[in-house]
C-alpha cells in the first residue's frame, strides 16, 4: 500500500478533499475548482486536484440537483420553476415570445439552434432538450407505417 494512503483518516483530518455533504461545502469546493481551472499552467498535483474536485462536485450535484428525465417541455418547465424564471426570460433562446409559448404548449418542437442556446444558457447537455421517440413510434417507423 502506498504510504500516502497508509492512513486515509489522517489525510482527511488534515484537510484533504472529502465527500460533499451540503450546499456550503459545494460552494467552497466549486470556488476552489474555479480557482484551479483558471490557472494557465497547472502542475500535475493541481490537475489531479481538479479531477478529484470535479468528481466530488458532480456527485453531489447529481444527487441533489439532477434534472429529471422527461420530455423537453417538462425539462424546460422544471428549469423555469427551479430558477424562478418566466417564459419571457427564455425569449433570447427561442427568438420570440410566441415561439416560447408554442413550445411550452407542445405545438412546436425545438429547433437545433434553440437546443444549442438552451444548452449554453443552462450549461446542460443538449440531449435533454431533444425529444426521444416512444417505443410505439419507433416500431411504426421500422415497419414503414
Amino acid at each position: 500500500m502506498s504510504t500516502v494512503l497508509a492512513n486515509p483518516a489522517e489525510m482527511i483530518a488534515r484537510g484533504a478533499p472529502r465527500v460533499i455533504h451540503n450546499d456550503a461545502e459545494l460552494e467552497m469546493y466549486t470556488d476552489a475548482l474555479f480557482r484551479l481551472t483558471a490557472l494557465e499552467s497547472p502542475s500535475g498535483s493541481e490537475v489531479e486536484a481538479i479531477e478529484l474536485l470535479t468528481l466530488l462536485v458532480e456527485r453531489y450535484e447529481h444527487e441533489h440537483y439532477s434534472i429529471p428525465k422527461g420530455d423537453p417541455v417538462s425539462v424546460v418547465r422544471f428549469i423555469i420553476e427551479q430558477q424562478n424564471l418566466t417564459q419571457r426570460d427564455l425569449i433570447p433562446q427561442f427568438g420570440s415570445e410566441s415561439a416560447v409559448s408554442m413550445f411550452m404548449t407542445g405545438q412546436r418542437n425545438l429547433t437545433l439552434e434553440q437546443v444549442r442556446r438552451l444548452s449554453a444558457r443552462f450549461k446542460l447537455p443538449a440531449d435533454i432538450f431533444i425529444s426521444k421517440p416512444s417505443a410505439k413510434h419507433r416500431r411504426r417507423r421500422l415497419r414503414g407505417l
